[in-house]
């Protein structure tokens, strides 16, 4: 390879496509070095080099075509490297999540990291470190158009009789990598991870076994067709049946677990088991075209495209063997989609799609409202204290989650709770649009109908809080002036407390922060949900000893009972709580300007500040204030509906597709009826006949 930077079109393009195929023409070189030039020149100059990686490529694949010379020299290399590595490992492991765990795999990235480990030049992978070499060759790598490979394979593939001598030994390795894949599986605890799910599961395992049986005798049998071609070879269909069989126990365990619960350990198990069968499966239906299937012309054409895309996907992968982002990345999304189900199906009772559920609504946000007037104060009274500041950060926290869980157990509303669960809901619509069109415009008009019902909805949680905790403010100031003789805060206080929503300052940067941490009580409120379910936290409860002799067997079967069905809720209310009480402190500790503006409390900051005026503030400072207090309410809201919404369309594979015809739809509702958004206008009064909105089309 030359090193130069050639990305016209035409002939310079083709001359440096020459002078990167020109390492082949050595007999003697390393075919992983000569590779590794090649990929040197088609891997992309910067990343916002989008189109380079496939027209270098192709240029590549052009002078391959039309020079048999040159691509004769490739093929011996890419042969030869293939029969002198160990190809075992590459097709059992590369694309399949390992057998030891998440966290063994973490742990192993994170110490490569620190400390490389040594490649090994005789297995396959460790060459291919060698020839992918950067961090985030798979980005580029992934995004080459599948035709590219395709061709190149097919330039290889031609035949000689060295070549069918060389494909006889990667066939055998082949051979021996889907037997590894079929006993891993014989191997999987379906009675005991399972289990977990129903008892039924037990039943299952003789399906699992009966896979590595069927693909002992499929191997044996194609080994003695290579051995003896008088022998006659078997497909694999017997094969694929039990392959498809435990696929469906897979599935059924996977719908299981959306509704019952579901941990790291089964997530991974159901993951890999997946991959594995689908590896078996793609390697069953490679060796039948390049070993049983009888027509030469037509075997070669199907061998290449089932080579191509299974050594693509494979390669892809194992270059992100060693990616930090795309493991833990992996590892979230198999927990994703439950925890996002669990706020979804939160997030359907903060919708009000009738005028009954709308002032319900009311009501609950003005309830809320008044509780946090009372927390506001009491967070006053806990910073006159003279504490430590782990003592300020236990007292506020104590205030704020056990005020949000006691609003909680009242089925009352805080509005900035309501963004991080109906994302979840509106991201769950989404994900289930139809492809045909007709469908799609309808599903679209209901995902539009989902946001005016937040956006009502919404609207009305904040007036609640906003109208009720101001008032609730005022009031208390001048009942604790009627009994103590001064207001709460004095003048100074009063001024801090304005100053804290000063959006010049840094009252929108605390905001977001309080808006990040909504998210995250989201996000805990799913995960314990789905914990209480996988731990069948219900009957643990009702069986403890001390709790029936307390309580009585069967009103610790309800408490026990309830717990399950609102541990999230209680949890996640409590630790955000802790959160908002804890950052104030954090920041003063590392003298870093961090802090939490909520709109709730900081409407009933601002009654206390009125109040501490003597009730004498400019009309100019105490509207700057009111504005603030809503800036403050537009930033929770945004912030944390954005990283849900975010969070819930990565789980579920929403594509930008979605989103755009999304986004046209509801510019058209804006447009059309912007009161849809704000008010109950034109919704019924009452609710109508129960069923369930999600099988409405």
């Amino acid at each position: 390879m030359t090193g130069t930077d050639v990305t016209a079109p035409g002939a310079p393009m083709t001359a440096a496509a020459v002078a990167a195929l020109a390492p082949f023409a050595d007999p003697a070189a390393d075919p992983a070095s000569a590779l590794a030039a090649l990929f040197d020149f088609v891997r992309p100059r910067d990343r916002r080099d989008l189109e380079g990686p496939g027209a270098r490529y192709t240029a590549v694949i052009e002078v391959m075509e039309t020079d048999p010379v040159r691509a004769a020299q490739v093929r011996r290399h890419v042969l030869q490297l293939l029969a002198t590595r160990r190809l075992v490992g590459f097709f059992a492991d590369s694309g399949i999540l390992p057998g030891t765990g998440f966290f063994t795999e973490l742990g192993r990235i994170v110490v490569d990291r620190l400390l490389p480990e040594v490649p090994d030049p005789d297995d396959l992978r460790g060459a291919l470190r060698q020839v992918f070499h950067r961090r985030r060759d798979w980005e580029w790598f992934s995004a080459l158009p599948a035709d590219l490979s395709r061709r190149f394979w097919h330039l290889v593939a031609r035949e000689t009789h060295d070549d069918e001598l060389m494909a006889r030994g990667i066939i055998g390795q082949i051979l021996e990598a889907l037997l590894i894949l079929s006993y891993r599986i014989g191997g999987t605890d379906v009675e005991g991870e399972f289990g977990r799910l129903g008892a039924d599961f037990k039943d299952f395992a003789a399906c699992f076994r009966g896979l590595t049986g069927a693909s002992q005798r499929y191997v044996d049998a194609l080994r003695a067709h290579l051995s003896d071609p008088a022998a006659h070879p078997v497909d694999s269909a017997e094969v694929q049946v039990l392959v498809d069989q435990c696929q469906a126990v897979i599935g059924r365990a996977r719908r299981l677990a959306v509704a019952q619960g579901t941990s790291v350990r089964l997530s991974y198990v159901l993951r890999h088991g997946e991959q594995s069968l689908q590896r078996i499966s793609d390697l069953g239906c490679l060796l039948d075209a390049a070993v049983v299937h009888e027509a030469a012309d037509l075997r070669r054409a199907e061998v290449v495209a089932r080579w191509s895309a299974l050594v693509r996907s494979a390669l892809a992968a194992e270059s992100q063997r060693g990616s930090l982002r795309s493991h833990v990345g992996t590892g979230v999304s198999m927990l994703a989609m439950r925890v996002t189900e669990n706020a979804a199906r939160t997030g359907e009772h903060y919708i009000a799609e009738t005028r009954t559920a709308y002032h319900a609504m009311w009501r609950a946000a003005m309830g809320a409202g008044a509780l946090i007037g009372v927390m506001a104060l009491l967070k006053i009274f806990a910073s006159k204290l003279d504490l430590a500041p782990i003592g300020y950060a236990l007292g506020y926290s104590l205030i704020y989650g056990l005020g949000f869980v006691v609003i909680y157990m009242l089925h009352l509303t805080v509005a900035t709770k309501q963004p991080a669960m109906t994302a979840q809901t509106i991201a769950g619509y989404l994900g289930e649009l139809h492809p045909d069109g007709a469908r799609r415009a309808a599903d679209l008009d209901r995902v539009v109908d989902l946001f005016a019902g937040v956006g009502r909805t919404q609207a009305a949680a904040i007036l609640g809080n906003v109208v009720v905790a101001f008032p609730v403010a005022l009031l208390l100031s001048v009942l604790f002036v009627m009994f103590s003789g001064s207001p709460p805060i004095d003048m100074a206080k009063a001024d801090h407390l304005l100053h804290d929503l000063d959006i010049i300052g840094w009252a929108l940067p605390h905001a977001a922060l309080a808006g990040v941490f909504l998210f995250m009580s989201g996000v805990l409120t799913g995960y314990f949900d789905n914990h209480a379910s996988y731990a069948r936290l219900g009957q643990r409860i009702e069986r403890l000893p001390w709790l029936i002799r307390l309580a009585g067997r069967a009103r610790a079967g309800r408490i026990g009972l309830y717990l399950e069905a609102n541990l999230g809720g209680l949890l996640g209310n409590f630790l955000f709580g802790c959160m908002l009480g804890t950052a104030g402190t954090i920041g003063m500790i590392l003298g870093l300007p961090i802090d939490i503006r909520h709109i709730a409390f900081s409407s009933a900051n601002l009654g206390y500040a009125l109040a501490g005026s003597g009730f004498a503030l400019p009309w100019q400072v105490f509207t700057w204030g009111l504005f603030g207090v809503m800036m403050i309410g537009a930033v929770n809201l945004l912030v944390s509906f954005s990283l849900a919404l975010w969070m819930a369309m990565r789980a579920r594979g929403i594509s930008r597709s979605d989103v755009r015809g999304l986004g046209r739809t509801l510019g058209r509702r804006l447009l059309a009826s912007p009161s849809t958004f704000v008010t109950a206008r034109g919704l019924p009064r009452d609710p109508p006949a129960a069923q369930d909105p999600r099988q409405a089309h």
